[in-house]
């Protein structure tokens, strides 16, 4: 643990962050357990036992903050057996970096992360509540932009040349098989028109969960071929539309088009910002 900042303490902990079909960040308790340097796993359960009584004593339902799973894990024999783990909430994992040995660097690190990052949520869902529609738009379209940004740089380095097959695999296993063209000609949308500007806010948000799946198993699985790459993609795709599907969702394809882009939008706000501005010209 030779670096320290945030730098540091964002990529180690955003790194092992997973994101839910509905949106929600959570962490896995081994992948945590080791970041945080736990090499006995009862060591670590002793801590998240305290972290699950100050749950308690703080007035949160410990059940809906920790949910226990199991996963398949490959001995050294070979043999597969199944261990015990636990889907962690943010202010779970707050808790636990709070009951955490207090002498290792990295716990202290974690603190301040997890204290910002649930401050930073609890910000934002206030926000976010008051948007419009057309302002939540903006503000995930904001997010897939970035997501895809960050997407491109993990695929490149796992070995991706061709970026438009990447991402056309990625949408075939969320749209059913369709790619970008066909969702732009279903859309019937204008030349050059970018089909993520013309998503409402359940479309992109199912957009930004399949992007950052993608990356995190790209990272995980430490891709190193074009091929496994866009298989990763198109699999993750297909793994969010199931979810979807399980839920009862609508799928991506069947959600209406908004009436007006974003990039028309931004139009519009400029032209009324310009009237704006001139009539204040004129006052003056």
């Amino acid at each position: 643990m030779k670096k320290i900042g945030n730098e540091y303490v964002d990529s180690t902990f955003e790194n092992i962050k997973h994101i839910d079909e509905f949106g929600n960040d959570y962490w896995y308790a081994r992948e945590l357990s080791k970041v945080l340097e736990y090499r006995d796993w009862r060591n670590f359960v002793k801590v998240l036992s305290k972290a699950k009584d100050a749950c308690r004593n703080s007035g949160f339902n410990v059940d809906e903050q920790l949910v226990e799973v199991n996963k398949l894990s490959k001995r050294n024999n070979s043999a597969i057996a199944n261990i015990q783990d636990y889907k962690l909430s943010r202010y779970m994992c707050y808790l636990i970096v709070q009951n955490a040995d207090p002498s290792k660097e990295v716990v202290a690190l974690g603190q301040t992360y997890f204290a910002i990052q649930t401050r930073k949520q609890e910000i934002i869902e206030q926000e976010y509540d008051s948007l419009s529609d057309d302002e939540k738009r903006f503000y995930q379209r904001k997010l897939t932009r970035q997501g895809n940004y960050t997407l491109q740089k993990v695929a490149s380095n796992a070995g991706v040349k061709n970026m438009a097959e990447f991402h056309n695999a990625g949408y075939k296993g969320l749209y059913n098989g369709e790619t970008a063209d066909d969702i732009f000609k279903r859309k019937k949308l204008r030349y050059r028109e970018d089909i993520l500007d013309n998503m409402n806010e359940d479309e992109l948000v199912a957009n930004l969960f399949r992007i950052n799946q993608t990356k995190q198993k790209l990272l995980k699985d430490n891709v190193q071929s074009e091929k496994e790459a866009k298989d990763v993609h198109y699999e993750v795709g297909k793994k969010v539309r199931k979810a979807i599907a399980d839920i009862g969702g609508m799928m991506p394809e069947e959600m209406a088009t908004p009436k007006k882009s974003l990039k028309e939008l931004e139009r519009e706000k400029k032209q009324l910002e310009n009237k704006e501005k001139k009539k204040l010209e004129g006052i003056k």
